[in-house]
Parts: C-alpha cells; sequence; structure tokens
C-alpha cells in the first residue's frame, strides 16, 4: 500500500554558489573567500538543537540539502550535518536523503563521498541540453559536462533527479520536443521540468523590463505545458505535480512533505519551516523564517544558538488557503476531510459546483477533489476561487 501520509521532512539550506543564475531568486550567495565549512556545519547542528527543543520528537521521512549549491559542501561537512539530524530525531535506515548538485566537473568527483555520508538521492541542476540555452541561462557548465554528472550520478546514487527549465527565448514546441525526449533517455526515475518565470529582482526581470528579453506568451506556454505533459506520459515519467514527474513509487518524498501539508524544520541562512509546536498533536501551525545573510546568520547561531528572525502562528483559514495552494498541485489532489478539519468549514458548495461543470475540477474517489489538466494551467485562479 502507497503511503500518502504528510511526513516530516528536514529542509537544510547550503546559501552558497560559485555563480548568481540571472533567473535565479534563492537566497544564494558567491563568495570570493574560502568558506569555514567545519563553523558552518557545527552552526547548522546548533540550530537543529534548538528547532529540536521546540518541535519535540519526531519520525523524519526525508532529509534535503538545498540551496544555493550543496555540492560545493565537503563530504565530511555534509556527513557531519546528516549527524546532526540524526542526534536531535529519529531517523529510520532508507530514507530518501536527497542533496542538489551542479554538474561541473569538480563537483561530480564528490559524489562517491556524498553516497558514502548517507546521500541516496541526487537532483542535478541540468537546466537546458543545448550550449547556447545554458550559457543564456548562466550556467557554468556544458551539455558535455551535464551528461557526464549524470552519467557518474546513475553509476553512484540509488535514485537520481535533473532539473530543465522551458518557456525559454525563442523556444519551439518542436524544439522542446526533441530536447525533452532526449533527457527521459537519460533520465532514472524523475524529471523536475519548470516554466522559465521572470522573478522580480533578478537580472533577467531588468532585462525583461527594457524589451531585452522576451519569454512565450500565455498561449503558447500553455501549448509547451501540454505538451510536456504528453511526451513524459507516454515514455513512463507521468506528472505527480505541476512540474515534477516520475515513475510510479519514485516521486519525491521531500516535495510530497510540502505538497501534503506536513511537517518540515528549515535549518540554514534563509531556510523556511513549517511545523506544529510541541508534541504536534492539536498544536498550532508554526512558520519560522532565519536570517537570509549566510555571516550575518552564522552570528546570530553562534550568539544564542538559532538563526531565526521571525515566524509566526497560522490562523485556521490560513492552513486551510495553504493545504489548498500546495494540495492542489498534486494529481493525486486533496482529502476534503482533512480541508474541513484545518478551515472548521466545507469548500463552498456553490463555488465547487461552478468549477466542476467547468471541468477544472474533478472528484476523485468519494473523498478526494483534484484539478484537471485544464485546471492545472490556470491554478492560481483555481486556488483563489476556492479559497475564497
Amino acid at each position: 500500500m502507497i503511503d500518502t501520509s504528510p511526513g516530516f521532512g528536514v529542509y537544510v539550506h547550503w546559501p552558497f554558489c560559485a555563480a548568481k543564475c540571472p533567473y535565479c531568486d534563492f537566497n544564494s550567495h558567491v563568495r570570493h573567500v574560502a568558506i569555514d565549512q567545519e563553523r558552518y556545519a557545527a552552526a547548522l547542528a546548533a540550530e537543529m538543537a534548538t528547532m529540536r527543543e521546540r518541535i519535540g520528537p519526531r519520525t523524519v521521512t526525508s532529509i534535503f540539502l538545498g540551496g544555493g549549491t550543496p555540492s560545493l559542501m565537503k563530504p565530511q561537512t555534509v556527513g557531519a550535518v546528516l549527524d546532526a539530524v540524526a542526534k536531535n530525531w529519529t531517523v529510520p535506515a532508507g530514507i530518501e536523503v536527497t542533496l542538489e548538485a551542479n554538474p561541473s566537473s569538480v563537483e561530480a568527483e564528490r559524489f562517491r563521498g556524498y553516497r558514502d555520508a548517507g546521500v541516496n538521492r541526487v537532483s542535478l541542476g541540468v537546466q537546458a541540453l543545448n550550449d547556447r540555452d545554458l550559457k543564456f541561462l548562466g550556467r557554468l557548465h556544458n551539455v558535455e559536462q551535464a551528461l557526464g554528472a549524470i552519467r557518474l550520478a546513475r553509476e553512484t546514487f540509488p535514485r537520481l533527479s535533473f532539473d530543465l527549465i522551458y518557456a525559454r527565448p525563442g523556444q519551439t514546441l518542436e524544439a522542446w520536443d526533441a530536447e525533452l525526449k532526449q533527457a527521459i533517455g537519460y533520465a532514472v526515475d524523475h524529471l523536475s521540468l519548470y516554466q522559465l518565470t521572470i522573478e522580480e529582482g533578478t537580472p533577467f526581470h531588468a532585462l525583461h523590463s527594457i524589451g531585452k528579453i522576451a519569454i512565450p506568451g500565455p498561449d503558447h506556454a500553455a501549448d509547451l505545458y501540454e505538451l510536456t505533459q504528453k511526451v513524459t506520459a507516454a515514455h513512463g515519467l507521468p506528472a505527480y505535480e505541476v512540474s515534477n514527474h516520475a515513475k510510479p513509487g519514485a516521486e519525491s518524498r521531500h516535495n510530497l512533505v510540502y505538497w501534503r501539508y506536513g511537517e518540515y524544520a528549515g535549518i540554514g541562512p534563509g531556510a523556511h519551516g513549517r511545523f506544529l509546536e510541541g508534541d504536534g498533536e492539536g498544536g498550532k501551525r508554526i512558520v519560522t523564517f532565519t536570517e537570509r545573510t549566510p555571516e550575518t546568520w552564522l552570528n546570530l547561531v553562534e550568539a544564542k544558538g538559532h538563526g531565526v528572525t521571525g515566524g509566526e502562528i497560522l490562523s485556521r483559514s490560513e492552513e486551510a488557503d495553504e493545504f489548498l495552494l500546495m494540495g492542489l498541485r498534486l494529481i493525486e489532489g486533496i482529502d476534503l476531510v482533512r480541508y474541513e478539519q484545518l478551515s472548521g468549514r466545507p469548500l463552498s458548495a456553490k463555488r465547487l459546483s461552478v468549477l466542476l461543470d467547468e471541468r477544472l475540477v474533478e472528484p476523485v474517489g468519494n473523498s478526494r477533489l483534484r484539478a484537471t489538466p485544464s485546471g492545472m494551467v490556470v491554478l492560481d485562479a483555481l486556488v483563489a476561487d476556492l479559497a475564497a
């Protein structure tokens, strides 16, 4: 039987990158001096211990080392971080432990060390399979290096995922069809396929605002999305979430924690957490976020045991809205009973009836609701309508 419980995840943020990609709005920082990794590992462990006091005992269902570029960590640093997780919470043998990596040859050489440290799944930031677009996206690797990293990852780790960005400037349906089929040929069990979006505060946003970058319009973007669903499904990697595709049973357990509205500890500079404080039974859902600047975060942790700079207690309606926002991204949809438990009320029968008639949502069995393929294309508006 498939486990559909939300679970408890631990997310650890490594904020450093060799270069900042022009489309990226994640909390990542370039430093031109050596990073004291032992000091940062000790701070990550200290923040975990503080969060353990707030969260209480939990059984971990997944660990995710994200960034930034976690593959800039030494294997010993990764090992120390994973040891700290196990010191604070129960970590069953064989759970999913993912590390994000960039496919440069120097980082790929560390793969064996990561595997020995306990990583059993790697997520590679490939992003494109042609050198022109890799250069446009600001990536430091070329296609040859990317394919070499994929091969090495397949040899080293039981599980592999890699990312591609589509809806790039000038990208035709025919070009994406060919590139996607090529990618599937290299994939093992999981692909993350994201449409290029222009995020405020990024170099791409500045260029887009003055007409230097033109991304596909809504209709062409929708056609690219529909093609993506068709091709991946035909090749055994159907979507299980808006942008994620996997062989059945190979879904990212950690990302399912988020989309199923589970609990997770967020550790490291700029990390967010969401959990029920204390024993987790009937408690209020707490949101935490930490200082984004690595050096400031480090000083805070060393001074008081954590870098948490803010947070809030979510109301029932806020919890229910987040549950809708996350859960309707999934092909499995949402559990209507859980929605009622969170919100204290059922979804509006009137709004639901309209959306069912418009074939934007559909029932799954007697107790679940999901977005249809048409609904997925307008998901933000769909969620806003249901949450109103």
